[in-house]
């Protein structure tokens, strides 16, 4: 942090390191897939849970549920179903049956399903890469094709980021009956706005399309901008089913728990029958969590958010001065941040790279793509920002001082 243009270009973060003395050996416990999952003295930065603490009403409500038993219990329960109705309404998702939400394990079991009950063995579903791998791989592992709509880089003002290459989608549906769809996106940190959501809607009506769309990041907004689920608009909430979760705002990926959300009842039957006994059901801890989330999580989250902007802020700034040759987009949503290293001369093994020569441990871009397009990412890394500042810092710098300032040409 001595370098005078680094300091230059550091936002002003002060006073904000509220996780600050987060300790590395507390974090590696011994069943943290996170910490563990590579040797000692690597700072892991790849998959998707954050380093921050469980906020205290949750831990609070999990020590009550504790004394009161864990025998069989209801699933979700009239307060959980009230409390996300409400949270769903001010996302848009207004006038929700009854019977219009189930309780999933986890949103990626919600993916499989869907595949299963809309689509049938050796066809095209579609997608947009790259993706969060479950999405593929819910395809794939179930005998049906990707059917693939790059993702391009644009520009809005001075600002790069990602979005839909409408050609490349409109040639991918051919033949297709399902869109899957990640918002916020999953690895590029979109949140895909009003005008490209009423784009997507025309596309998925002028192709009679079933929508399964993730939303498990929207608590995650780094924007202002308030959040618009794919079925506020009326038009498209018979054929769409929204899958969402607590795991990634609260941090509790231990205990799953998702839900399956429509506006027609019997579609989300249909999908949810699609498992049968093979897909369990939420704990009672995970649906104590989940209420306490929604009641008493708000302040935590809140607070969280915050650090997350100035981690994201930091990270770019640090980019900016020391690696000026990474091409990176600012996540609008998620603590991911997709990043494009493929000018480097190690980018055909930069995982191993960045593991052996600098110590940090993130995830290869190819995972988020189907065999076929797994060449296109190759370079690209996603990298969790959602760890102290000091963590964080420590890691871009060895990522510096590994892969050079300046790229040769």
């Amino acid at each position: 942090m001595t370098d005078p243009q680094l300091s230059e270009r550091m936002p002003d973060v002060s006073g904000a390191d509220a996780y600050g003395t987060l300790d590395p050996a507390a974090l590696r416990h011994v069943d943290s897939l996170k910490w563990n999952r590579y040797g000692e003295g690597v700072i892991p930065l790849w998959i998707a849970d954050m380093d921050f603490p469980v906020a205290p009403p949750i831990l609070a409500a999990l020590q009550e549920r504790l004394g009161q038993g864990l025998g069989y219990h209801l699933q979700g329960g009239a307060t959980l179903q009230s409390a996300l109705l409400e949270k769903l309404a001010a996302q848009g998702l207004t006038d929700l049956p009854e019977d219009g939400l189930s309780f999933l394990p986890g949103v990626v079991p919600g993916l499989y399903t869907a595949v299963a009950a809309l689509t049938e063995p050796g066809e095209p579903v579609l997608t947009m890469t790259p993706i969060y791998h479950p999405f593929h791989l819910s395809i794939t592992e179930q005998g049906r094709r990707v059917a693939a709509a790059p993702l391009r880089e644009g520009a809005e003002g001075d600002t790069a980021h990602w979005e839909i290459d409408w050609d490349a989608l409109e040639a991918a549906a051919q033949g297709t009956r399902l869109l899957m769809l990640c918002h916020p996106h999953n690895p590029t940190g979109r949140v895909w706005n009003a005008e490209e959501l009423a784009r997507l809607r025309d596309f998925v009506l002028a192709h009679d399309l079933y929508v399964v769309s993730d939303e498990l990041h929207a608590d995650l907004r780094l924007t202002d901008a308030p959040f618009e689920s794919f079925a506020a608009d009326p038009r498209v909430r018979a054929r769409t089913l929204t899958l969402t979760g607590p795991c990634k705002a609260y941090n509790t990926a231990a205990l799953g728990i998702g839900v399956l959300v429509g506006h027609d009842p019997a579609l989300v039957r249909r999908v949810r029958a699609a498992a049968g006994g093979l897909m369990g059901h939420p704990s009672a801890l995970s649906a104590t969590m989940w209420l306490a989330a929604l009641q008493e999580g708000g302040p935590w989250l809140q607070g969280t958010l915050d650090y997350l902007r100035g981690n994201r802020d930091v990270m770019h700034a640090f980019l900016d001065a020391r690696l000026p040759w990474v091409r990176a987009t600012s996540p609008e949503a998620t603590y991911l941040a997709w990043l494009d290293l493929r000018a480097h001369p190690r980018a055909g093994d930069i995982q191993n790279f960045l593991l052996e020569e600098a110590r940090i441990a993130v995830h290869d871009g190819p995972l988020f793509a189907p065999d076929a397009l797994k060449p296109q990412y190759q370079g690209f890394i996603r990298l969790n920002f959602a760890t102290s500042r000091g963590l964080l810092l420590e890691a871009l710098e060895r990522m510096a001082d590994a892969l050079g300032a300046e790229v040769p040409a």
